[in-house]
């Protein structure tokens, strides 16, 4: 049991000193690394790939201590703001501070020369005053499973989150939605594989959702001088928490697209086309991923070549999600023909077409050419459908190419600029299916009796549910206070952190749910079915789990360590 003897605060401070060893050492392995893989100061990515399982097992640690270190930071506003203070949430943030710490030393422990580190600093970790007790104290069976009984007498209540009046207003009126609306038509659309019916799409039209990323002055509900990534997060998790395929990622695609004409369209583009993404008409896609070309957008080979007038497509896209039903895609492909230009060779297309509701479409325009689109039949996430789109000769006209004629080359970056708002959305719908799935759970646990007795009243459930609650908080508030640092400009790597955080825990949470559901949990007429199914794509889309992780936290973090070549 912890030692209750300690207030909240100075179970905190334990919290801190034993995470903080942690990424100290986390720091000595990242320069060890550096030393490895970089020539004059210059990570050298081919080192770097021979360092792969290391590289992915210290992000993955890094992600996961950073959530830790942000679950702390909130827990710490409780105990010291205006707010009373909360030991559940405190007993929560150092449950899965320790989870954390001993998963990265476990990591390291294991293979203590590929991290460049010794058995002897590691094991110094627990040898610090208290450490070892700390540590002892969280992972106690007996601690846990009283956890998880508070867990069951809150009815999976995870204290205050400290949201504005603004943003809880937000918060509710979406949840409201997902709860009449999108929560009944969830299982119809799951297991008929329907496209999004208007029921849905048309209240979120008229409630302003998909202008919650567009600036006022363009038609959207966002302010001028002031981005609101917090607002995008809370209702994208709403709308998750009602259905991942057919809510919450509705938001995603309009997010991408407009920060990439904000971050390069032309005036007369910004102009005609933001106040009519904002009300919704038309809708849109996003089509970067080719078939041999996931996460390496740099290897894009969709030709568009200069024509009179404008641009001819030819090429393959794959899982373009909404692809069908958009009436605009925002399309990737290389205007120069030399492959040695990699990605400064990409431009950014914004293709009109007609909305389709069907599985396959073909598009054949007076201009001449063929754009046709097939959906790809998955296991979950349905209700949006990824389509595989061929273009054959498309035209696209000049005023079409994002940023005009200034825009030829500088499709890459228009993509970036869009997508590092995808991977903090990914984090929030990760955290609403967690929910989904984490109240499912509870509510079940108290219903179903075996051998005698309902199943909450076990400590492995109770064990559970404590884990499953403090994951969901960690993952909760580590997608808030980064979203929040977004808008200052910052955040990006731990935007980063959070997508391949929260998209692996929600493998997991969604796992123990089905699991704690027994064979109804197999069963399709169940709903954390189809949470466990549509949270395996979470790992995947917006930046696969490895390529995040190798390609983008790794080296950031190598190049960032201190010391090294």
């Amino acid at each position: 049991m912890s030692d209750v003897s300690l207030n909240d605060g100075q179970q905190l401070e334990q919290a801190v000193a034993v995470l903080s060893a942690t990424s100290r050492l986390i720091d000595e392995s990242l320069v060890a690394l550096k030393q490895r893989t970089t020539e004059a100061g210059r990570v050298v990515p081919a080192r770097l790939d021979e360092h792969q399982m290391a590289s992915y097992e210290l992000s993955v640690s890094w992600s996961e201590c950073t959530a830790a270190k942000f679950l702390i930071e909130h827990a710490h506003r409780l105990t010291t703001g205006s707010s009373a203070s909360n030991t559940f949430t405190t007993q929560l943030a150092t449950l899965f501070c320790a989870e954390a710490v001993t998963n990265t030393l476990n990591r390291l422990r294991t293979r203590p020369h590929d991290f460049g580190v010794s058995l002897g600093s590691i094991n110094a970790i627990a040898a610090q005053p208290g450490a070892a007790e700390f540590l002892e104290q969280q992972l106690a069976a007996q601690n846990i499973a009283a956890i998880g009984q508070q867990v069951l007498d809150r009815d999976g209540d995870l204290g205050p989150d400290l949201l504005s009046e603004h943003h809880t207003m937000m918060r509710d009126t979406f949840r409201r939605f997902a709860d009449d609306v999108v929560a009944p038509l969830a299982e119809e659309v799951h297991r008929q594989d329907l496209i999004i019916p208007d029921e849905i799409l048309e209240p979120l039209k008229e409630m302003g959702m998909f202008g919650l990323s567009i600036p006022a002055s363009y038609g959207g509900l966002q302010e001028d001088d002031k981005e609101d990534t917090l607002g995008m997060i809370v209702v994208t998790e709403e709308l998750s928490r009602g259905s991942l395929g057919a809510a919450g990622s509705l938001i995603t695609r309009p997010e991408i697209l407009s920060r990439a004409l904000l971050k390069g369209g032309t005036e007369e583009q910004k102009q005609h086309w933001l106040p009519q993404l904002a009300v919704g008409e038309p809708l849109c896609a996003v089509a970067v991923t080719e078939p041999n070309y996931g996460s390496d957008v740099a290897g894009v080979r969709l030709r568009a070549t200069a024509t009179e007038g404008g641009w001819l497509l030819n090429g393959a896209k794959t899982w373009c999600t909404f692809g069908g039903k958009a009436g605009l895609l925002l399309v990737l492909a290389r205007t120069s023909p030399d492959m040695a230009l990699g990605h400064r060779g990409l431009s950014m297309f914004l293709v009109e077409k007609p909305s389709s509701d069907g599985h396959a479409f073909e598009v054949t325009p007076e201009t001449g050419g063929k754009l046709t689109g097939r959906a790809i039949a998955t296991m979950g996430y349905r209700g949006m459908h990824s389509y595989e789109l061929f273009f054959d000769d498309f035209f696209v006209p000049a005023a079409n190419m994002l940023g005009a004629a200034e825009g030829e080359g500088k499709g890459f970056y228009y993509a970036m600029a869009g997508f590092a708002g995808g991977r903090i959305q990914t984090a929030a719908r990760a955290v609403g299916v967690m929910r989904a799935a984490f109240e499912r759970a509870i509510s079940y646990s108290k219903e179903r009796v075996v051998f005698a007795q309902p199943i909450a009243q076990y400590q492995l459930t109770q064990v559970k549910l404590a884990r499953m609650a403090a994951l969901l908080l960690a993952c909760r508030q580590i997608t808030y206070d980064v979203a929040e640092l977004m808008d200052t400009g910052a955040g990006d790597m731990e935007a980063s952190a959070a997508k391949l955080f929260a998209s692996k825990t929600a493998e997991w949470l969604t796992r123990e749910a089905l699991q704690i559901h027994g064979g109804m949990g197999y069963a399709e007429e169940t709903p954390v079915s189809r949470y466990f199914a549509d949270a395996r794509v979470l790992s995947i889309f917006e930046g696969a789990e490895e390529t995040l992780a190798l390609k983008v936290i790794a080296r950031a973090l190598v190049e960032n360590a201190k010391g090294g070549a």
